[in-house]
């Protein structure tokens, strides 16, 4: 009987742990199941946000999204500053290497202008390549003087004279200087045409005072005669104390050339010179047969220099140049403004004659182009094809306007063929 009971009492007691156990598996399930339908709770403050869960967007892919855009918005933020970082260091580069120049010149200056002294060693003597400047005067003309302090940058500045019959050059003319990034230029405008013409495009201009003298011509002249008026025009500049690169109208820019100047003489000039020898001088031999023994004379050749672009600082030979050149240009019939330049530079003292005493330099002929170069060698040479000059000077061809159109297609737009359907000379 104790044994009957003893097993009714572990019946009863399996029974109740089955019971239980089913329990705790049945509440786990349900809990499983209401965290699954419920994941915010039953009472939940925004009961919206239940219904609504699955439409809502995940909150760290928004996060994600917003630091990429950020990311990129800073990525562009840092290049920005990398290319003004570029230029300010070019900037920087280009004053070291003028503050160096003016170093060497000024130690130039104090050496051989000082008390006089003895001679170094051999091959150390080294004579004054560079002229002091003038000492600027503004009372020559106070609102040009205000206009170049406005435009040039450290004292220097591009100068064209032009009037409305080269109107359509001189557009090509200006647009390049933009596009290059050269902001010290200057049209002397000598009409008023050409006045609203510049004003009309954001270009610096100038219109001297009247001068009848100067207004005739300058209204009415050709491309000589104009030409002719910019030794006069140009005192002025130099008299208050700025170098100027004098440039004709018939120029396209293609670098910005106060990057390619050595500033070492009173004038840097392009050359009309084809090759080394031409543009650079060489010794030419005259042979004259009835002579005999003596029959080879031997004589020194250049090309001449371009007056239709160099550079001049403000220095007396400077100015004493022009003086030269607009004497006789005004004074003596049929004269030739760039004969002149070239006789007033290159002739030496002669019994009746004093020469000028100016120092001069001739430009690299590659870099400042003339359009003999351009049109007879360099675009039938696949090697110097690939060369970018500093300007071409569309000089020795009557046809200007289409070929400076041809140079900046060609040098500009990337154009292959766009010099080849001109002829190497003039029809």
């Amino acid at each position: 009987m104790a044994l009957g009971r003893s097993r009714e009492k572990s019946g009863q007691s399996s029974f109740r742990g089955s019971r239980i156990a089913a329990a705790i598996v049945i509440g786990v399930i349900a809990g499983c199941v209401f965290a699954f339908l419920f994941p915010h709770g039953f009472f939940s403050a925004n009961p919206s946000a239940q219904t609504n869960s699955n439409l809502e967007v995940d909150p760290a892919s928004c996060e994600s999204s917003e630091k990429i855009d950020r990311i990129k918005s800073d990525i562009m933020k840092l290049s920005d500053k990398n290319v003004e970082l570029k230029r300010q260091v070019r900037e920087l580069n280009e004053k070291l290497r003028l503050a160096e120049q003016v170093k060497g010149h000024a130690r130039e200056q104090v050496i051989t202008l000082s008390e006089p002294h003895k001679a170094g060693p051999f091959g150390t003597v080294k004579g004054l390549r560079t002229n002091p400047t003038i000492l600027p005067d503004e009372t020559v003309n106070p609102r040009l003087a205000k206009i170049l302090s406005e435009v040039s940058v450290r004292k220097e500045l591009i100068v064209c004279v032009a009037n409305s019959n080269v109107k359509s050059m001189l557009e090509v003319w200006f647009t390049n200087i933009k596009k290059v990034g050269i902001s010290n230029y200057l049209v002397v405008a000598l009409d008023d045409a050409i006045v609203d013409f510049c004003k009309s495009n954001d270009v610096p201009v100038y219109q001297r005072d009247p001068d009848e003298g100067i207004d005739s011509i300058g209204k009415t002249g050709g491309n000589h005669a104009v030409s002719a008026l910019k030794f006069k025009i140009l005192r002025e500049f130099l008299q208050l104390g700025y170098s100027v690169l004098l440039s004709d109208v018939d120029i396209v820019f293609l670098q910005n050339p106060f990057e390619h100047l050595y500033r070492d003489s009173d004038v840097e000039s392009m050359s009309d010179g084809h090759s080394n020898m031409t543009a650079y001088g060489y010794n030419d031999v005259f042979d004259e047969p009835a002579m005999g023994w003596a029959r080879y004379a031997h004589t020194m050749r250049i090309w001449v220099y371009n007056s239709g672009f160099f550079y001049i600082r403000p220095t007396v030979p400077s100015i004493e140049l022009l003086d030269r050149i607009a004497y006789r240009v005004g004074t003596e019939a049929n004269a030739w403004d760039q004969a002149v330049f070239n006789e007033e530079l290159f002739f030496p003292s002669h019994p009746g004659y004093v020469g000028l005493y100016a120092s001069k330099r001739t430009m690299d002929f590659y870099m400042f182009m003339n359009s003999k170069v351009l049109f007879k060698t360099v675009r039938k040479d696949a090697n110097l094809r690939k060369l970018k000059p500093v300007i071409v000077h569309v000089n020795y061809h009557p046809d200007k306007l289409p070929r400076m159109k041809a140079v900046v297609e060609f040098y500009v737009d990337g154009k292959e063929d766009a010099l080849e359907s001109f002829p190497d000379g003039s029809e």
